[in-house]
């Protein structure tokens, strides 16, 4: 399907995760669009009008039409722009596993991520990171699966797990955010293979903040609930 830049918005900061999704998503299929960035302490009319439910960021509008929630957008993307490679995998069940870790990684693991930023004091963060660094271990062995010995969870290409999942890769690969890198690097090696591979692919290596404007807003976000999803 042809656009031009004007046929596509995307409403975000680049900042945040899930935007950072719906950019690889639109980045693998060569889709061009217009960044429209929100300031989220005073949100446009634009994206209260695109998304009245929960007035959150990533908002795709295609056309006239606004799509809300980071994986809907990713599914939407697949679906529209069928000519571009594929980002959910063919196989039916392939599909339902990636569809149930992509859930897993939002609605179980990412909590445990933000309990991280939450506590206070030096064994209860210990504590949070081990819960953490557990779904890591069982993330792992989800890759073994999935990816059945090739380079990435979609196989030989970035796929839908591997945009839910990278996404977080912007902060968990900073050194200075309680040396997650290393709790991969030791914990995880094959993720950490995984992590530098996807890092470096062409539709992710330019989406990601810089480490440090990513640590500013790790810790404006410790005191702030989330502001998209």
């Amino acid at each position: 399907m042809a656009t031009t830049t004007t046929d596509v918005k995307l409403l975000g900061t680049r900042s945040s995760l899930f935007v950072n999704r719906v950019q690889i998503a639109l980045n693998i299929k060569s889709v061009k669009y217009e960044f429209l960035k929100e300031n989220l302490r005073s949100k446009s009319e634009l994206l209260l009008e695109s998304n009245p439910a929960n007035k959150k960021i990533p908002v795709l509008i295609h056309g006239d039409k606004p799509i809300c929630e980071s994986l809907i957008i990713v599914r939407y993307i697949d679906e529209v722009w069928s000519s571009g490679p594929s980002i959910l995998p063919s196989d039916p069940y392939d599909r339902a596993i990636a569809r149930f870790w992509a859930a897993y990684i939002d609605d179980k693991w990412f909590p445990l991520l933000k309990e991280i930023w939450k506590v206070q004091g030096e064994e209860a963060k210990a504590a949070a990171t081990e819960q953490v660094v557990a779904g890591l271990v069982m993330l792992e062995e989800a890759f073994v699966r999935c990816s059945k010995g090739k380079a990435f969870f979609g196989g030989d290409s970035i796929g839908y797990l591997d945009i839910a999942f990278g996404s977080f890769l912007g902060w968990l690969m900073i050194p200075k955010y309680l040396g997650t890198a290393s709790l991969l690097e030791i914990k995880t090696p094959r993720l950490m293979e995984w992590a530098e591979r996807f890092c470096s692919d062409g539709a992710v290596k330019n989406v990601f903040l810089e480490p440090e404007k990513l640590i500013e807003t790790i810790t404006e976000a410790r005191a702030n609930a989330p502001t998209s999803n």
